[in-house]
């Protein structure tokens, strides 16, 4: 089972949103959750479980769950209000700066507290949140972008990484062995290969249903 980004997800009562990321588990390389991003305004992104994914098609995920269903589901992103210090400029103070000629700057009269909206990807303790483009790193620099997953969807582990964009290898994907990745930093994956390694591979052409 393929888990592609950016693609359409369906409820059982139709379209529901887009998907945005999967949430891995570093330790066995599992799948845990789907971050869907819902058409409806305010666009909220929900936390969806991946035993709630029926199947996946072309460029669609399906789900078992219903609009009403998914709606219930934990919010990927935590918008909180905090408090910001900011300057308070109240006019302009002018001067003379040469003959026949002024300046003005503004002046501060106090310090002034504004809420400021901040958000907060609420991603379970000890998982990793990956989306389409997530920087690839091999041994011996840069070599591409995530495009999606293949899942065995038996055990839910990911057996797979498609790697695609900005590689050496032209317009094609690269299908990268779960076993090749070292370590995951922030938005980027690391590989225990070279580049070298990486070009005897198998590729195949980027032109799939979903491009």
């Amino acid at each position: 089972m393929e888990i592609p980004l950016q693609a359409k997800v369906e409820c059982t009562d139709g379209i529901c949103g887009v998907s945005v990321y999967v949430l891995i588990n570093p330790v066995n390389d599992k799948v845990t959750h789907l971050v869907v991003k819902a058409d409806a305004s305010p666009n909220t992104q929900y936390i969806v479980p991946v035993d709630s994914v029926k199947e996946t098609i072309a460029n669609t995920i399906r789900l078992t769950c219903s609009k009403a269903e998914l709606e219930k589901m934990a919010p990927f992103i935590q918008t909180e209000f905090v408090e910001e210090k900011v300057l308070d400029y109240a006019g302009y103070r002018g001067g003379i700066s040469g003959p026949g000629s002024y300046f003005y700057m503004p002046y501060v009269t106090s310090e002034i507290m504004v809420p400021v909206t901040v958000e907060n990807q609420q991603i379970p303790a000890g998982e990793l949140a990956v989306h389409r483009g997530t920087r690839v790193e091999a041994t011996d620099g840069y070599v591409g972008r995530v495009d999606e997953f293949v899942v065995n969807p038996d055990s839910g582990h990911i057996t797979h990484l498609v790697m695609r964009q900005g590689h050496l290898w032209g317009e094609k994907d690269v299908i990268i062995p779960i076993s090749a990745k070292a370590d995951s930093g922030d938005d980027t994956l690391f590989l225990n290969i070279d580049k070298h390694q990486i070009e005897s591979l198998p590729t195949f052409p980027v032109h799939r249903r979903w491009s």
